[in-house]
């Protein structure tokens, strides 16, 4: 009984083999065009999660499925004698390589899959041969057969485009894109030999940087704007005038437009790493769709006039039905967001039409992650799952994602951090000014605020550095984390304090930057920091659990009663333990003792305080690396991408470097003749100025003289 029900199984699974594997691959591909580009505005877990299995199968289930149509029909059933059937299974294999070229949505699901193109290029070769084999071997000059064709080159275009969109993707590749050609400069030896020989002073013509600048909207804007980011993105170096027209452009803009401009630009980043619009969005790439459409739809009119359906088994029928209308309906998808694309509205700006189109609103997430220490440390652990989750090694994975909460990124906030920024760019045309500024943490804020007030009163400004430049970021980052808590609930009766609000968000925004993204912070020891508080934290709520119950509340009341002396620290901590927990409590104690100050009070203090997180944001953002934050395109988006985008355009970046002004050495006229006379390449420059200028078209020659 049971060897009959076994053959039964293995009978049945034979049969369906096949047809599960070919409809689960185009499952997988409309969920990846679906969620593909969602990602970039969501941070759900459940949605990345999803995609990430979705991206992993489908070359996974395509490859294996070709794999078992190369086998032969003998192979299977023991008869050397094809079946119809087996023919029409045959005509299958061209959309299992349209699948592996996957959506125009997603190529690659992580920048280190950009890096991995040579095995896609492999996997091109291999592939295109395989679904050859397969046709071939079917192959009976039917019409079925014939209708392959075009189905087989919608499929080498889907697949060759990703490979190539990988290669252009990859690091070394992107930077090479942006390379110039190699320039000499000015010939010192002939300029040395015609002055000695002449004896009189060479002429030298100062050349001002060409202008250019983009028009008044808003997608000119924001690609003139990318065009030099992605310099900076490559790791490569921009000079005073790039910085000069990036900081006048968005300088005067309000903070909503100025942020909305980094959007677009981060979104052009995002389709140009992790999707094929550097393919799509050109005249050859629109030729290439339009082919692969054509083909596609030429191939389903086909298949409905011309095939005897009789002929065929009617779930085959049924099968091959999905899979044309599916690769009709996924190139009609596609076409639909090509039109309503930020690209196509660039198109548009860019030859000066009036229409615009409704598009999405939603470039981003908008809302930043939040992660308190003092309430992660106040929760009771529930001991039932605890150990199995210790156990599989995820307990402090799982623990982490449970406690992080959303806030949305309001305007305020975006005003509050932009008028920040812009102010202080003003005056930095200096490197080592620029510089200055971006090694501050908070410090630059304590000496603004220590020459307000009275001088008797100033040392109390002034001994907050300790916590700033003279400690490690991180150690910084956590200090002012627990005072900012502590701070917000004593000061708990202000009301309409918004800087106190905008204090306690970026607080624990920093920190959930700590504990989650590592890699976007400067490297130190932070998780070890802060493990050690969260330690001493719980250790210390325990002993009080009867008084502070879990009310986060109560246990910075409780903690700010707690007598904490920095040198006594020291003494009794020492390099035992890397926990702040009570360095903490001394700061807010600290700047709890400034509400007393004379023309002083709450709101100068959290004001103060807003601003000391803002450079602690600035620090952050400038000092991470730009791979950390493409990575982050793909998780929905974070602030302190945008931050530090909107930074280096304002030229708070390190980037930036004097570059002294170009040189013309002029030439002696019967040289230049001379020049023009056997220098071919100078000659046909000469020709194609002179008919240039006779048509009125607007040419190198309207800058220097050929």
């Amino acid at each position: 009984m049971w060897t009959k029900f076994s053959e039964t199984v293995i009978k049945l699974w034979n049969g369906w083999e096949i047809r599960a594997l070919v409809l689960l691959s185009l499952s997988l591909q409309v969920m990846l065009i679906a969620l593909g580009s969602q990602r970039k505005r969501q941070t759900n877990i459940w949605i990345g999660l999803v995609v990430w299995s979705a991206y992993m199968a489908a070359d996974w289930v395509a490859t294996v499925a070709l794999g078992i149509l190369a086998r032969t029909p003998a192979e299977d059933s023991g008869n050397h004698t094809p079946e119809p059937n087996d023919s029409l299974q045959s005509f299958w294999a061209p959309f299992l390589l349209l699948h592996l070229g996957g959506p125009d949505t997603i190529t690659a699901y992580s920048l280190e899959d950009n890096e991995l193109w040579p095995r896609h290029l492999l996997g091109l070769v291999v592939e295109t041969g395989v679904a050859l084999y397969v046709l071939y071997r079917s192959w009976d000059y039917s019409a079925l057969m014939f209708i392959a064709i075009p189905v087989f080159i919608a499929g080498i275009i889907k697949y060759g485009e990703r490979t190539w969109v990988l290669r252009s993707s990859s690091a070394e590749c992107f930077r090479k894109s942006l390379l110039s050609a190699p320039d000499p400069g000015p010939d010192y030896v002939e300029f040395i030999k015609r002055k000695k020989e002449e004896f009189v002073e060479v002429p030298l013509i100062v050349l001002p940087p060409k202008e250019v600048k983009p028009t008044d909207d808003l997608f000119c804007r924001a690609y003139y704007l990318f065009e030099r980011f992605k310099y900076l993105f490559a790791d490569l170096i921009l000079g005073k005038y790039e910085r000069q027209d990036c900081h006048s452009i968005i300088s005067k803009m309000s903070a909503e437009n100025a942020f909305h401009m980094v959007e677009v630009e981060l979104g052009f980043l995002y389709d140009v790493l992790y999707t094929k619009a550097t393919i799509v969005y050109t005249w050859y790439g629109i030729l290439l769709r339009c082919i692969s459409f054509l083909s596609s739809v030429f191939a389903l009119i086909t298949f409905i006039i011309i095939i005897d359906k009789h002929a065929y088994s009617p779930i085959e029928i049924s099968i091959t039905y999905i899979l044309l209308v599916g690769a009709v309906v996924l190139e009609i998808y596609a076409l639909i967001k090509l039109i309503y694309s930020d690209w196509t509205n660039l198109w548009l700006a860019l030859h000066n039409e009036s229409f615009r189109k409704v598009v999405d609103a939603n470039r981003w997430s908008r809302n930043i992650s939040k992660y308190n220490l003092l309430e992660v440390c106040l929760k009771e652990e529930p001991s039932t799952w605890i150990k199995v989750q210790k156990l599989l090694g995820i307990h402090e994975t799982l623990e982490k994602h449970q406690n992080v909460t959303w806030q949305d990124v309001d305007d305020k906030m975006e005003d509050m951090i932009f008028r920040y920024l812009r102010d202080k760019s003003q005056g930095k045309e200096d490197v080592n000014l620029c510089k200055e500024f971006l090694k501050s943490r908070g410090k630059n804020v304590i000496e603004e605020n220590f020459l307000k007030v009275k001088e008797e009163n100033s040392l109390k400004i002034k001994d907050l550095e300790w916590s700033t430049v003279e400690v490690e970021f991180d150690h910084s980052l956590l200090l002012w984390h627990i005072a900012t808590d502590i701070c917000y609930y004593a000061d708990s009766r202000i009301e309409n304090d918004y800087c106190r609000k905008v204090s306690k968000c970026l607080s624990d925004y920093m920190l959930y930057l700590l504990v989650m993204c590592p890699k976007m912070l400067p490297k130190g020891i932070g998780e070890l920091r802060y493990r050690d508080t969260c330690a001493e934290a719980i250790r210390f709520f325990k002993q009080k659990r009867a008084e502070i119950e879990t009310n986060v509340d109560k246990a910075c009341k409780m903690l700010f009663q707690v007598d904490a002396e920095r040198s006594l620290l020291e003494e009794v901590k020492g390099d035992r333990t890397k926990s702040v927990l009570f360095y903490g409590i001394t700061l807010a104690k600290q700047l709890q003792s400034l509400n007393n100050l004379e023309f002083w009070g709450y709101e100068i203090k959290w004001e103060m305080m807003s601003k000391i997180w803002i450079e602690l944001l600035c620090y952050a953002a400038v000092n991470c690396g730009w791979k950390e934050h493409a990575q982050q395109l793909r998780k929905g988006g974070e602030l302190l991408t945008h931050v530090s985008l909107l930074m280096a355009h304002l030229g708070l970046s390190d980037q930036y470097q004097v570059q002294k002004q170009y040189v013309l050495q002029v030439q002696d006229p019967s040289m230049l003749f001379t020049e023009l006379l056997f220098d071919k390449n100078r000659r046909f420059q000469c020709f194609r100025c002179l008919f240039l200028d006779l048509f009125c078209i607007p040419h190198c020659c309207d800058q220097v003289s050929c």
